[in-house]
């Protein structure tokens, strides 16, 4: 896929973050297909996904950021994360999610921490992150970011805590 603006490859030490592309649909739609999208609204219909990468791209070319999707090494689809904001957001947020069997492996922090690393020096920090309070694996991967909890908002009928990330690497 020829796309006709850049998004930049980002590399650690065990991952790489990459433009999105249609090859990762399946993984989204088993993603989607778990109950690990409580947290993110709930599961969407086949179509929304497919849109749901599409816009994904769309931002990119829009404002320049937007979600990587995110490789070991060796070439696994692990999961996404970067820099969205939706109209109607408050500010930027620093998001991700990864997929079944990738927990637990400090890779969403690796992977976070480029892609905070990445928009700090597009001049887009401080970042947030919006977190389901119930979800405490985000809120614990925030907190080890650096992330401290800024306030929690009523969001739109279910309230979200919002955690502010600092400028600097801290993990």
């Amino acid at each position: 896929m020829t796309l006709a603006f850049t998004i930049p490859v980002l590399a650690t030490d065990r991952l790489i973050l990459r433009a999105p592309a249609e090859a990762d649909f399946p993984a989204m739609l088993a993603f989607n297909d778990s109950p690990r999208t409580g947290f993110l609204g709930g599961r969407w219909p086949r179509q929304q996904v497919w849109r749901g990468l599409l816009a994904n791209i769309g931002l990119w070319a829009l404002r320049g950021y937007g979600f990587w999707s995110v490789d070991t090494k060796a070439g696994t689809f692990i999961g996404r994360v970067g820099v969205i904001f939706h109209d109607g957001w408050p500010e930027p947020e620093l998001a991700w999610h990864l997929y079944e069997g990738f927990e637990g492996k400090g890779y969403a922090t690796e992977a976070a921490i480029a892609a905070r690393d990445w928009a700090a020096g597009q001049g887009m920090a401080p970042l947030v992150s919006m977190i389901d309070p119930a979800n405490t694996r985000s809120i614990a991967l925030g907190i080890r970011l650096g992330a401290t909890l800024e306030r929690t908002d009523p969001g739109d009928g279910k309230p979200f805590h919002i955690f502010r990330h600092p400028l600097g690497r801290t993990a």
